[in-house]
């Protein structure tokens, strides 16, 4: 089963909630345009080999995208298959050419025809986070758990090559469709050597209780502040900021298109961004309302939870 399904990941979620909020003149702008731009071709590589390490759902345990911490250290992993006798790792990479596994000078190099690119060495990378999982194992007395780790190859027309030790590169790196088949077989292996059955769904919720959510500090990364966060609600047909509101809906002054709810992507825009919490006249201001009434029964309709205490509304 699927343990942990992966969604979008946050930092993404912030990128894209600020960019349409930030004046074209900003300066860190183009950065986090670039920014967003490789986190959406990462989280769509993810999603690409999801879909075949789903397959192993209805045998094994899977958990996407996991945060934990370990002696200090915060440590990231794209997919865990718990399978009936170990553990696999799998990283996933997503890169569009020709890549080079250098296995002398542990660097990878990336060709698209024209340019070519360096970047960490995957094999070092999943190695690394492979240790600090076997840490974090053997600190819950479950260091007896083999693991295997994995980097899988997202795209199927990305070409593999390797220079010095080929099977080296072999042994870890694959396109997504091979992985599956991987896991089996080398679960499989450990089987034959007399290695433990696992309850792959209690080592499963032991993972999942202690796993967090990675984030970032957009304001402290891209020298953001409060604001620079423009606020107004977003036409959903043409990205004009500053629909109006009309009956029980918002006009877009610039395409004329109608919605009922826009103004929900609005105040998820707000609770990303800006705190965590909206009070009445928050919402009037970022929404760009003229009536408190008019902010009170967008609030009362929302998804959001009241707290009298504090006079605000946030997420459930």
């Amino acid at each position: 089963m699927i343990l942990k399904q992966r969604t979008k990941p946050l930092p993404l979620k912030k990128l894209d909630a600020a960019i349409p909020r930030l004046s074209p003149q900003f300066p860190g702008l183009p950065k986090m345009k670039e920014d967003a731009k490789m986190q959406q071709q990462g989280y769509s590589g993810e999603i690409k080999v999801d879909y075949f390490l789903d397959n192993l759902a209805p045998m094994y345990t899977i958990l996407q995208d996991i945060y934990l911490h370990e002696n200090s250290k915060n440590f990231q992993i794209d997919s865990i298959v718990i399978a009936n006798y170990s553990i696999a790792v799998v990283d996933t990479k997503h890169y569009k050419g020709t890549i080079t596994f250098n296995t002398t000078l542990k660097q990878l190099t990336r060709s698209d025809g024209q340019i070519e690119s360096g970047f960490e060495y995957p094999v070092t990378q999943i190695k690394n986070q492979t240790f600090h999982l076997q840490n974090w194992l053997n600190q819950r007395h479950l260091g007896h758990i083999p693991i295997n780790c994995f980097v899988a190859i997202a795209d199927p027309s990305t070409v593999i090559q390797a220079e010095g030790n080929q099977e080296e590169v072999g042994n870890y790196v694959a396109h997504a469709a091979e992985i599956p088949q991987r896991i089996m077989n080398a679960d499989w292996q450990f089987g034959q050597k007399g290695a433990t059955t696992l309850s792959d769904y209690q080592v499963g919720r032991t993972i999942l209780g202690e796993c967090g959510e990675f984030d970032m500090n957009l304001f402290k990364r891209y020298n953001m502040r409060p604001t620079d966060i423009l606020p107004g609600v977003i036409c959903p047909e043409c990205g004009w900021r500053g629909m109006q509101r009309v009956h029980s809906g918002w006009c877009c002054r610039k395409c004329k298109c109608y919605s009922k709810d826009a103004h929900l992507t609005a105040l998820n825009d707000y609770l990303l961004l800006v705190k965590r919490t909206i009070t009445n006249t928050e919402c009037m201001w970022f929404l760009g309302l003229k009536s408190r009434h008019a902010a009170s029964r967008i609030l009362k309709n929302s998804p959001l939870i009241y707290y009298p205490k504090n006079r605000s509304w946030r997420r459930r």
